[in-house]
């Protein structure tokens, strides 16, 4: 068994129709890669919402901690209206000050 341990991340793409989506992975670029793909691995959410845009990663630790951060993430953002809004508020801030991808 490797020594090393994986590292999980929580991910926020933005839809060609400005909603949001977040999930979990770790390895953020090839699951970016396989939802641009649309190809049966791409998240059903995200199917035909094209063009996608990776706006923001951050780096967890566990699939644990990140399944966590990602249910918070998504409390915020789906079952609040004003969450969305401030979640989207927070990602042009973000760019504005070259902190997001």
């Amino acid at each position: 068994m490797p020594d090393h341990k994986i590292t999980w991340s929580v991910y926020l793409i933005q839809c060609g129709d400005s909603s949001l989506y977040c999930g979990m992975s770790n390895d953020v670029l090839r699951r970016f890669s396989e939802h641009q793909s649309q190809s049966p691995k791409c998240a059903k959410y995200l199917r035909g919402k094209a063009p996608l845009e990776l706006v923001y990663q951050m780096k967890i630790g566990t699939r644990s901690e990140a399944a966590r951060e990602e249910i918070r993430i998504n409390k915020v953002n789906l079952r609040n209206p004003n969450g969305r809004i401030m979640l989207q508020n927070w990602i042009l801030m973000m760019r504005s000050n070259n902190q997001l991808l």
